[in-house]
């Protein structure tokens, strides 16, 4: 390809500030240094880590500019030195936490977060060289990278042990929702809490993630499924995803957990936290059983608070852990499950809940923002 070599100039949604509008410009993406990959984004969308990082919420992961956006799907244009097992013209999606294939995680079943190149919201540049690989068009000045990805640009430089390739055949306007929100929140339910046939499940958040949780929970067999959410214009595709019961703690008189306590005597066997807040988290421990409850933490947490559980009430039978990325392995573990979606496993186009084009992405974000999208999916 005549760009392959070259430094090429694009448009990018670049983040000048904690809050601010993105702003549409030309930059310059330098080609891919060694075991690096560089992508023509397709279609790209926007989660809630990409809102708390536009938020500014968290003081530490604040650099500027900076180009968002980690949940995407593209073609390769180019790939670096050493780079063998992708080409240009390959369809891929970038992954924000990577798989090197040899560190002792990538080699130990049931853990996902690769030594070398897991998901890190503080690293703005590539683990090569320590540089970026974004400057402005302008006056040549840094841009730095987000999350391993970079999405919100037509082109970005990304390690190719974050590139997934996938079937040219496979529709990557749908699958580009298995890069981040959809395959966290089955894979929570699969691979983390491992719900069981007739089990019991309440989710805490029914946003993008919250509803993977319930399809992962339904195609598991789970018997009951408690959704809760301040937003009861999200009941309605909660119902599409086998959610029966909903709780709007704004309307309830009582402690949610008393509440999910009153529908599943002695509580659920799994909660799911997928909203971000501690007091949401907090809830989602006590309405699990006590002798057999699993808490599995999902969302985005930008306050300093700590977990609000004492030691002693663990011992009273309940447990609580987090997930990344749904426990999938990117490169050896994703390729099933994006098969098992398109074969109607798992319902995508119920994510999709508005397209628009690239450079409406403030218009994007703020339908997230104001809790009116699921997934808006950009096309570039």
């Amino acid at each position: 390809m005549e760009t392959q070599g070259k430094v090429i100039t694009c448009k990018a949604a670049v983040a000048w500030g904690a809050g601010e509008a993105l702003v549409m410009e030309d930059v310059k993406v330098d080609p891919p240094q060694r075991l690096e990959v560089r992508l023509r984004i397709l279609f790209t969308s926007i989660c809630h880590t990409d809102l708390s990082a536009w938020k500014g919420e968290n003081e530490a992961q604040q650099a500027y500019p900076r180009i968002l956006g980690h949940e995407a799907a593209g073609i390769v244009e180019s790939v670096g030195e050493g780079v063998e097992e992708m080409k240009a013209g390959d369809h891929v999606l970038p992954i924000f936490t990577g798989e090197c294939g040899e560190c002792r995680v990538c080699k130990r079943d049931g853990a996902n977060l690769c030594e070398r190149f897991r998901v890190d919201p503080m690293k703005k540049v590539m683990v090569s060289d320590g540089k970026t690989r974004f400057f402005t068009s302008k006056d040549n000045k840094p841009i730095f990278h987000f999350l391993n990805t970079s999405t919100f640009s037509e082109y970005t430089v990304i390690d190719s042990a974050c590139v997934l390739k996938v079937d040219p055949l496979f529709p990557l306007e749908k699958i580009s929702l298995l890069s981040c929100g959809v395959s966290t929140g089955v894979g929570a339910a699969w691979n983390v809490a491992n719900i069981q046939p007739s089990s019991t499940v309440a989710i805490f958040g029914l946003g993008a993630v919250g509803l993977a949780v319930a399809e992962g929970a339904r195609a598991r067999g789970a018997s009951k499924v408690i959704g809760i959410d301040v937003n009861p214009d999200k009941f309605q595709l909660g119902r599409e995803v086998g959610i029966s019961e909903f709780i709007n703690p704004k309307e309830s008189d009582k402690a949610v957990h008393e509440r999910v306590r009153e529908i599943i005597e002695g509580g659920v066997e799994y909660s799911f936290e997928c909203a971000g807040s501690i007091e949401a988290l907090r809830e989602a421990f006590l309405s699990t059983n006590s002798g057999l409850g699993v808490t599995v933490l999902l969302g985005v947490h930008a306050s300093p608070q700590l977990l609000p559980i004492h030691p002693m009430e663990l011992f009273q039978g309940r447990s609580i852990t987090a997930s990344v990325f749904g426990g999938f392995k990117p490169k050896t573990q994703l390729p099933f499950f994006i098969t098992q979606c398109l074969q109607g496993l798992v319902n995508l186009d119920l994510f999709i809940s508005h397209q628009l084009p690239f450079h409406d992405i403030n218009e994007a974000i703020q339908l997230l923002n104001q809790g009116k999208a699921l997934r808006c999916l950009l096309r570039l």
